[in-house]
């Protein structure tokens, strides 16, 4: 029992450290604020600044069904962790910095191309791995404490993140053309890597039950199988794709902001700063939240941020349009060059992507017995896997087709849907699979 308590402690610590470094990292080339202005660079296309979001999201969800039944065979899953997230998941953010430093001004196609793959090609490395890395996290981390692991793990990260934002802002501006961009990669990559030596530092136990992996036409037929027999988490997977739908608007808040207030680098910094300081101190709260009440209550809050957070860009948009009119440059009410209705703006986005991160994937683990959970984590993340594709890409087009406030509005539907669907139609199933819980976690602290 004392040395399971040991690896526990250990184990907690290290997991901490590689989600704290990741996240910090991928602060440096955020998709929602620095990522966006890059391709902006690269093409006048708005449609292919909605690719951004929706190439990561393919190379995530959609291959986890390809490990999901290997997982379950697995009785260790580190190493094979280990190896994907070097090569596929950090090593990308190397080559697009390689690829934006020496095509981005010669040959700005070819630089958009990388830009695009090397997103698709972490995100593919990402999403292998997350079946085997969460089942390896659900073995080393009690049931009731992953909400507050993920929430300090990302909450110190993007706390770290929040200085790191002001050195977006200083590069961005102090740094020409393409090499400014590319440094924020090269900064992120070395954060990565240090992430990186905490997941290899981490002591797995060995799988005490495992499967054999099935003939994928068997393996299909029994994912069917859960989705008809469980019906809350159907309902479940139906909430959580609107949620997803309503998020379409994130990816064009900056460029929106940008165009509108003509903002620089500063700018860009300053609301970099926002939407990860908001996560930083939000992750924490929704972690030990999670711990205490369950993740639904956690993501029932991020459908109401996700509509709240279009809604307060429609009305800078409409204050900006009287402004304007009035012959205002720009609002009193200011930070620095950005207005304050597009930081809370920002606010809203950073509540939003706190909550969703937080208990996105720890609620996973919640719905099945250990041995189904690598199978519960691909079956989610491939069928949520369209729509996050489809959304950014609608937004894309709406935005192109109709402008960005045609994006807010359906934004703003859609997640007041959602927040109706998570809070009145999904049950908390931690409530409704207390056994299968209190047993795992008994499992977890004897080990």
């Amino acid at each position: 029992m004392g040395r399971g308590r040991e690896d526990t402690t250990w184990n907690f610590s290290v997991s901490l450290w590689d989600i704290t470094f990741i996240t910090l990292g991928i602060s440096f080339i955020s998709r929602e604020t620095v990522v966006p202005v890059l391709v902006s660079q690269l093409t006048d296309s708005k449609l292919v600044i909605g690719l951004v979001p929706a190439m990561w999201s393919l190379g995530l969800y959609l291959p986890q069904l390809l490990t999901a039944n290997l997982a379950e065979s697995m009785p260790y899953k580190k190493p094979f962790v280990m190896v994907i997230g070097f090569f596929l998941e950090r090593l990308p953010y190397l080559l697009i910095g390689l690829a934006i430093l020496f095509f981005a001004v010669e040959s700005p196609t070819v630089a958009l191309i990388a830009v695009l793959v090397g997103i698709g090609m972490a995100a593919s490395g990402a999403g292998l791995g997350t079946p085997p890395w969460l089942d390896m996290i659900a073995k080393v981390i009690p049931v009731r404490r992953r909400g507050i692991w993920l929430g300090l793990g990302h909450g110190m990260g993007q706390l770290m993140g929040v200085v790191g934002a002001y050195f977006v802002g200083r590069i961005l501006v102090s740094r020409a053309f393409p090499g400014n961009f590319a440094l924020l990669f090269f900064i992120a990559f070395a954060f990565v890597v240090i992430s990186w030596m905490g997941l290899a530092a981490t002591r797995e136990p060995v799988s005490e039950v495992t499967k054999k992996a099935a003939p994928l036409i068997r393996y299909l037929g029994r994912l069917t199988t859960v989705l008809k027999r469980d019906i809350n988490y159907r309902r479940y997977l139906i909430s959580k794709s609107m949620v997803n739908l309503g998020g379409m608007s994130a990816g064009f808040f900056a460029v929106y902001g940008t165009e509108l207030f003509a903002l620089d680098g500063r700018g860009v910094g300053l609301l970099t700063a926002v939407l990860v300081g908001t996560q930083a101190v939000l992750n924490p709260l929704c972690g030990l939240l999670a711990d205490r009440v369950g993740h639904k209550t956690v993501l029932a809050g991020a459908a109401f941020f996700v509509a709240v957070a279009p809604l307060s860009a429609l009305v800078i948009g409409r204050a900006a349009g009287a402004g304007e009119a009035a012959g205002a440059v720009i609002s009193p009410y200011a930070v620095g060059t950005v207005p304050i209705g597009l930081v809370v703006t920002f606010v809203f986005l950073g509540t939003f992507l706190a909550a969703d991160h937080t208990s996105s994937l720890p609620i996973i683990l919640e719905f099945s017995a250990p041995e189904d959970r690598p199978t519960y984590i691909g079956l989610t993340n491939t069928l949520l896997a369209p729509i996050l594709i489809g959304a950014p890409i609608l937004g894309g087009w709406l935005a192109g087709a109709l402008g960005y406030r045609a994006v807010f509005n359906v934004a703003l539907v859609v997640g007041v849907m959602a927040l109706v669907l998570m809070v009145f139609w999904v049950r908390e199933p931690r409530r409704t699979t207390p056994v299968r819980l209190e047993e795992e976690q008994r499992a977890v602290v004897g080990n």
